[in-house]
């Protein structure tokens, strides 16, 4: 049984008036968010800063995983006007750094890549100079599917590997998926793409787990990383192994950076997207910093 969750895990009701302001403008839009379809401990902060992180394709998942708490089963029709509105949507929100996700849609010839790039085109032609930061499914391997994105030219391209691979089959995920993972990020990266990859701890991995997954995600070109603690979203969900503290994402952050990443968020309520804008700019700044050759 999963001892009670610590203190640092917890977090206030949402009371702020812009979180109430932005939750109507989204109905308003017909749009979903990750923040309330993934249950993000950090919904009320970011809505109350007036961001959000987008959902496309729907808020139904052709996938089963154990960790997700994204409803499951047969997904609706993709809506062709769902990205001029989401683009509207962030216009009115008054964005300049966009990050647009999605349920995974096993159901679609190009697992939805082609939604993809369409809403970074509308993003892009609603609001000049906007950043668009786009957090991809696998695309079930599809290398013609993953171009289609990559030639949108996301200025940041997401990819979690969501877990260690000795945790894979507790999470309800084929092995081989981790690979396909790193083979994504890794044609990504070769394409020219800023790449980023996520982390959940607690599931049950071990250090030595952790270590090889920053080398792999490492090798795969990846350059941003979160790292964050897995909630259990309900009982019928994986359970939580471990909570760690939060000094324990401070040493496992400076390792990270220490192999290379030019960015890492690492935290217990750290999610895939949180201030996605700030971890990107570690980007710049380790290209800055980088000592002229002589």
């Amino acid at each position: 049984m999963t001892s009670p969750k610590p203190p640092w895990l917890k977090v206030r009701f949402p009371s702020d008036e812009a979180f109430f302001s932005v939750s109507a403008l989204l109905e308003r839009h017909g749009l979903h968010t990750v923040c309330r379809s993934a249950r993000c401990p950090n919904i009320g902060e970011c809505w109350a800063e007036r961001t959000a992180t987008f959902l496309i394709l729907g808020d139904v998942c052709t996938r089963g995983c154990a960790f997700c708490a994204v409803a499951k089963g047969r997904p609706a029709a993709v809506d062709p006007g769902e990205p001029g509105r989401l683009a509207e949507a962030a216009a009115s929100l008054g964005l300049g750094y966009v990050v647009v996700t999605s349920v995974t849609r096993d159901d679609l010839p190009d697992g939805g890549a082609g939604h993809y790039a369409a809403t970074i085109g509308a993003l892009r032609r609603r609001i000049p100079g906007v950043q668009v930061e786009v957090l991809i499914p696998d695309f079930g391997g599809n290398p013609e599917a993953l171009r289609t994105v990559t030639e949108a030219a996301p200025d940041v391209l997401a990819h979690n590997l969501e877990a260690t691979a000795s945790v894979y089959p507790r999470i309800n995920r084929p092995a081989g998926h981790y690979r396909r993972s790193l083979d994504l990020l890794r044609r990504a990266a070769a394409d020219g793409a800023v790449v980023k990859s996520g982390l959940m701890l607690g599931l049950g991995e071990t250090e030595e787990d952790i270590e090889g997954a920053f080398a792999d995600l490492r090798e795969a070109g990846c350059r941003l990383l979160t790292l964050g603690q897995y909630l259990q979203p309900t009982r019928g969900h994986a359970p939580v192994a471990r909570y760690y503290p939060p000094e324990d994402f401070v040493r496992l952050k400076r390792r990270a950076l220490a192999l290379g990443f030019a960015g890492v968020a690492a935290g217990p309520l750290v999610r895939s997207s949180y201030r996605a804008r700030e971890l990107a700019a570690g980007v710049s700044r380790a290209v800055e910093d980088r000592p002229c050759a002589s």
